[in-house]
């Protein structure tokens, strides 16, 4: 597949749609600043606007009926939004992202021969420049009426051929729209007045998808995904764009609105990942419960571990309910589905499943749509997309899918409308349920699937036939009671589905999340997340992992392709608790940490069982292999096949709550189990010490040769002895570059008067303060005692370093407070493979901060080895030391070495 080509499409034809609809709306009057009047000379049928010619613009016919229903919309959304102009935005990007959706599933339609038409609508299949549908227009089998017959005659006649192809390919749309009714809508349609469309325009947009898009990336033998390939990757580079704006806003301090979600947060998952959940989770469920069936083509799939026997009791005890399964039963949902990536696979494996029960493929598919698959998103634009791929998958097992008038559930979430009271009173018993979705569903579209309805399903059964009963009684009523019924379903209709959709559980539930840090979110999703989930509150893809448990049956699999951060960091302990109480994690991948090329996180992927049982799970630790994705996959597949490759581990999450902040360390030996079982962390034992933030840094610090060296104090053993000297510099331990056992001494602090004008600066920046100046002048009974440091930021291992008397320390370069013999016993374990091994555990990223280093299990060696741990330190410090004084950096410097 031609990513770049394709990438370069899609940014490319946005902004051309974006242009091409402004033109069109300022030729009727409609621009970013205001809605212009016809000329007098209009009437109601024929309407005139003056565009700065000789001669005004003219419309007539639909054409005149599309204007007004285009104002209507542009109304409607002024009143929304508040702003004219923000609504002309909006309306425009959706009559954009509209076309486009339009034109990529024509064509891909065309390419695979699945128009009812019969008839290529933008290309030919000899490759002549003009569509088979202009050359041949009456082979399409189009319902063309006598004076369409006639308008195509004529236009051809006066060699008008994009006029031509204009109207043709919108009775190709409306034709569509017949079996694609979600995708090519025509009820009070404005968009045919927006379309500017043209074949014989080089650099037009139909004339760019033909040819820029290499026609095999189209085709369903050659591009191995199907429709999900190609549409899921238009659909996110169409994205690029706003995305980056996005996060150029983010850098001013611009949270993201609702309206940028879905550009911010939506990523494409690479196939294999799908296939990856997919395979571990459905097909888990499945192959469990029916172990004759053939799962020879799953690549992806991990065979359980072996367990112990009491344990693999259990487990046949669980797998009892899975065999009694029907494929009719089971139940999936994406419900931050996208473009429908993982509903296409799991439509495939849901096949398996059905032919492997004697179902035909024709029933199959039509049972699929209808009983197993959902989906969920808030971007109006994906779930369209995510409906055509459905259905595209459908077609793939039958030829006959699009005339069966199927209605996949898959939907974009919708925001409550409004419904007056006197509207409400007509619903009887059930107002209380209708009250409870509209407050419900309000701005559902900042929050999508996290929302959780108060309401059961008995309650929407009984709204829904209730307003079946106003509906039908309306009939029989006056104008008024019409419009008021209308107005009633109209806007609790679809607030019921969706509500339905997130109320049910589901056996399955696969998803990629949207990855959005607390720091990130607009102020009302901030507290959103806050009040629903508090103990998940650091990203918005923590909240999606707990809310899709919740909506998973107990017995049921969830598949997730995340950021990796909540394995490890302290502000996910609450998550890794929920999951290790209430799932068992059956697989996880840990990727390199830039392995995703589509998105700057490290992530894994993994799949659990909604219920725990103290079982091992299988792990697959790809760390340590660059290259990307395509690398990840190939050291997937050699895990599956050789699990003594050296990156496959077994283990039981119950291990984890042994290691402090219970961490997803799935490759810890049983040895190091024991230590952090059996021995004190060493905070336990050891003040463990952030320091001092000046403030400003620019002001109060400088490399001790920038200052007068007679004022600088050097191993002063207290501040008031450092004071009574009359010294302004004080050594501060900052971090620095990677160095062991002893150096990266360069700055100096001011601490004249005992950092006077470091304690009046803080309290003018922060008078909340007071005098309690410890938040920022941190722990400052432990200034100027000997210890360790080391810098809390590394790219790789911490490196630790003894430092004596007269020194303060910094946030960056913070300090144990320990002296004597002990302080060589702890420098020299700390520098040791051991001391690093137990930290990658508690803190696999570049953070090696006070909380991690104080949880490091540790006790002092026994006396017939401390001397020869003495010794080395000894060893060590000294020779650091001589190779730190060696040059002129150094306070302590008297000759080159090589001098």
């Amino acid at each position: 597949m031609d990513k770049p080509a394709i990438k370069k499409f899609a940014i490319w034809a946005r902004n051309k749609l974006i242009a091409d609809t402004k033109y069109r709306a300022g030729l009727v009057g409609v621009t970013e600043t205001a809605i212009a009047e016809p000329l007098p000379q209009s009437n109601e049928t024929v309407q005139f606007f003056d565009v700065g010619l000789p001669q005004p613009y003219r419309i007539e016919g639909d054409a005149v009926t599309q204007r007004q229903r285009f104002v209507a919309e542009l109304n409607k959304e002024t009143a929304k939004q508040g702003s004219y102009t923000a609504a002309y935005q909006t309306v425009v990007d959706k009559v954009a992202y509209t076309w486009f959706n339009r034109l990529i599933a024509v064509r891909y339609m065309e390419v695979n021969d699945l128009l009812p038409s019969r008839t290529r609508a933008l290309s030919s299949a000899d490759g002549r420049a003009e569509p088979q549908i202009v050359t041949s227009p009456f082979d399409a089998v189009l319902d063309y009426t006598p004076a369409e017959q006639q308008q195509i005659v004529t236009l051809k006649n006066d060699n008008k051929l994009d006029e031509v192809f204009r109207l043709l390919f919108l009775k190709q749309c409306a034709a569509l729209g017949d079996c694609l009714p979600r995708l090519f809508e025509q009820v009070d349609d404005y968009m045919p007045l927006l379309l500017a469309l043209s074949f014989t325009d080089k650099d037009g947009v139909v004339c760019h998808l033909v040819n820029d898009i290499p026609e095999s990336d189209w085709l369903e033998e050659d591009n191995k995904g199907g429709a999900v390939q190609i549409v899921g990757w238009l659909y996110q580079y169409y994205n690029t764009e706003p995305k980056e704006q996005v996060f150029a806003n983010l850098k001013k301090n611009i949270k993201i609105s609702a309206e940028n979600i879905p550009a911010a947060t939506q990523l494409f998952t690479p196939d294999w990942i799908v296939r990856y959940m997919v395979e571990n989770s459905l097909g888990r469920l499945w192959s469990e419960g029916h172990p004759d069936f053939d799962k020879s083509g799953w690549k992806y799939y991990l065979d359980e571990a072996p367990q112990e026997p009491q344990v693999a009791q259990q487990l046949a005890e669980l797998r009892k309910g899975y065999a009694a399964l029907t494929p009719e039963d089971i139940r999936c949902i994406d419900p931050c589905m996208g473009s429908g990536h993982i509903l296409a696979y799991l439509f495939d494996v849901l096949m398996q499943i059905y032919r492997s029960a004697g179902y035909g493929d024709r029933d199959a598919a039509a049972s699929i749509v209808e009983h197993n698959l959902y989906g969920l998103d808030i971007d109006d634009r994906a779930a369209q997309m995510a409906y055509f791929v459905v259905m595209m998958k459908g077609c793939q097992y039958d030829s006959r899918f699009l005339r069966r008038h199927l209605n996949p559930h898959v939907y974009a979430i919708q925001e409550s409308g409004k419904l007056t009271t006197d509207a409400l009173g007509r619903l009887g018993k059930q107002e209380s349920t209708a009250r409870a979705l509209l407050d419900g569903f309000k701005n559902a579209k900042e929050y999508g699937s996290i929302l959780q309805p108060k309401v059961t399903l008995a309650e929407l059964d009984a709204l829904q036939e209730q307003l079946r009963e106003v509906d039908g009684a309306s009939d029989m009523g006056s104008l008024t009671d019409q419009l008021v019924a209308g107005q009633i379903v109209n806007v609790l209709y679809p607030l019921i589905e969706q509500a339905r959709m997130l109320v049910q559980k589901y056996d399955v539930v696969v998803t990629n999340p949207p990855y959005m840090g607390a720091s990130n979110m607009n102020p009302r999703l901030n507290d959103f997340i806050k009040n629903h989930y508090p103990d998940y509150k650091s990203d918005f893809f923590s909240a999606f992992i707990v809310r899709g448990s919740e909506m998973t049956k107990p017995e049921g699999y969830c598949g997730y392709f995340t950021p990796y951060v909540w394995m490890f960091i302290q502000s996910y302990e609450k998550l890794r608790e929920y999951l290790y109480s209430n799932a068992t994690i059956e697989t996880l991948i840990q990727f390199e940490y830039s392995a995703f090329e589509e998105a700057t996180v490290p992530v894994c992927t993994f799949a659990f069982k909604n219920s725990h049982v103290s079982k091992k799970g299988c792990y697959l630790r790809l760390v340590d292999f660059r290259g990307g994705m395509e690398v990840q996959r190939q050291k997937t597949l050699e895990a599956i096949a050789n699990h003594n490759c050296g990156f496959y581990y077994e283990q039981n999450t119950d291990n984890f709550s042994k290691i402090p902040g219970s961490p997803v360390a799935y490759w810890v030996s049983n040895e190091m189990l024991r230590s952090f079982a059996d021995f004190a962390p060493l905070g336990d034992n050891y003040p463990i010490c952030i320091g001092m933030r000046t403030g400003d840094d620019e002001r109060f610090l400088r490399a001790w040769y920038e200052v007068p060296f007679t004022k600088i104090g050097i191993g002063y053993k207290s501040a008031s002895e450092f004071t009574e000297q009359h010294r302004k510099w004080v050594p501060y331990n900052k971090g620095g570059e990677y160095r062991k056992w002893y150096g990266n001494n360069i700055l100096v602090v001011n601490w004249e008067n005992n950092g006077l004008e470091i304690k009046d600066n803080t309290r003018r920046k922060y008078p909340q303060l007071g005098d309690n100046l410890n938040w920022k002048i941190t722990n400052e009974k432990h200034y100027f005692k000997e210890g360790i440091t080391w810098g809390t930021i590394s790219s790789g291992a911490a490196s630790f370093r003894a430092y004596g008397c007269g020194f303060i320390f910094s946030t960056k370069g913070s300090a144990i407070i320990v002296a004597g013999r002990q302080r060589q016993h702890l420098l020299c374990f700390l520098n040791s493979k051991i001391a690093y091994s137990m930290l990658k555990v508690l803190s696999p990223t570049v953070g090696f901060d006070v909380g991690y280093i104080g949880s490091i299990p540790y006790r002092t060696p026994k006396e017939k080895s401390a001397e020869i741990v003495e010794n080395y330190y000894k060893k060590n410090v000294d020779f650091a030391k001589k190779d730190w004084d060696s040059f002129e950096t150094s306070w302590d410097f008297k000759r080159h070495p090589l001098v």
